[in-house]
């Protein structure tokens, strides 16, 4: 564990004391996700509710620029603005770098067709099994751990060759039995695992974002 994931586990501590049962997981889970990105994987991401919107928030600060800048590799920039000098060099300036990341909940033409025409619950399921290859890592947030829909995703997960994190509440569960790591926060009532769940995920982009674009 280099320097800065211990400034930002420390910092995250530090704000959220009943966080510090989770340290451990919490940079097992950065550590599979930095492997992800750094051979070129990406991350899914399913959750229900609460934990939907938590997808979509992730899949925000993993995709664009969270707290640092993220230009472009200057070798990039150039070959947008040889492409087309007027709209490249708009491209160059603009774009930023992005940790590839999908969350399930969405796209609701094929979610509608799958519900309809097959079995509904699998729907996370499909879309990992279409998205999903060796060496990427599906994150499924379930408050209980025994959100079907999730369960059956992280089933496929494992069997396209993928790692699973689960992020869930304290009480042991499904989703954690079969994740590569779990992250269980620790409260019970669905709106308190809810408002732990943030600051974790935060943390873990903060940390991605410092090992990829990051000043070095």
């Amino acid at each position: 564990m280099n320097d800065k994931v211990r400034a930002h586990l420390g910092t995250l501590m530090q704000r959220y004391p009943q966080l510090a049962v989770c340290r451990a997981d919490i940079a097992e889970a950065y550590e599979l996700l930095a492997e992800c990105f750094g051979h070129g994987g990406k991350l899914l991401i399913a959750g229900n509710g609460g934990s939907a919107a938590d997808s979509e928030h992730i899949v925000g600060e993993l995709m664009k620029g969270f707290k640092s800048p993220r230009k472009l590799p200057q070798a990039y920039a150039d070959k947008l603005i040889a492409i087309h000098p007027e709209l490249g060099e708009t491209l160059a300036g603009n774009l930023q770098g992005a940790l590839p990341a999908i969350a399930l909940d969405g796209h609701p033409a094929l979610s509608t067709a799958y519900q309809n025409d097959c079995e509904p619950l699998l729907c996370f399921a499909q879309q990992v099994n279409g998205y999903g290859s060796a060496g990427d890592v599906f994150l499924g947030i379930s408050t209980s751990g025994n959100s079907k829909n999730v369960l059956y995703a992280a089933v496929t997960a494992k069997a396209k060759g993928m790692k699973v994190i689960g992020l869930t509440g304290q009480k042991e569960s499904r989703l954690g039995e079969m994740a590569d790591v779990c992250i269980r926060v620790p409260e019970t009532e669905t709106y308190m695992v809810q408002e732990l769940h943030l600051p974790v995920y935060h943390c873990l982009c903060l940390m991605l974002e410092d090992k990829f674009f990051g000043l070095r």
